[in-house]
């Protein structure tokens, strides 16, 4: 059963922009170690930014149908799995959250210009 959908679209320019304006203290702010560890190794390495942003954002959407927990953006990773396929890491308050018979899928694309993210939150049972 779904509990919860998000989707969200960000133009990879403002990511850079942010990035261009605030520097380290927005990259700290929404990243993880591991997920600049990985976005700026890449050579599109705003386009890797901004689909993270992206994903944190539908995800807050979907969860938002489902709990009232307060968390920040630290507490949710984005990471890749060996064939690429994005996966979801909870830290903080949510560490727990898919233990509690839930499952979270995420897709993500992009263009020149944009990515998007689509975040699926459902019941495991």
């Amino acid at each position: 059963m779904v509990l919860g959908i998000g989707i969200d679209i960000i133009e990879i320019e403002r990511i850079k922009e942010s990035v261009d304006k605030f520097g380290k203290a927005f990259l700290k702010k929404i990243y993880t170690k591991t997920e600049l560890d990985y976005s700026l190794s890449r050579k599109n390495k705003y386009q890797h930014l901004a689909a993270r942003f992206a994903a944190k954002e539908a995800i807050y959407k979907a969860l938002s149908n489902d709990t009232d927990t307060v968390y920040s953006w630290q507490d949710v990773e984005i990471y890749n799995e060996v064939n690429g396929l994005p996966k979801v890491k909870f830290y903080g308050e949510l560490k727990d959250y898919l233990n509690e018979g839930k499952e979270l899928k995420i897709s993500m694309s992009h263009s020149e210009n944009y990515v998007t993210c689509v975040a699926v939150l459902s019941a495991t049972k």
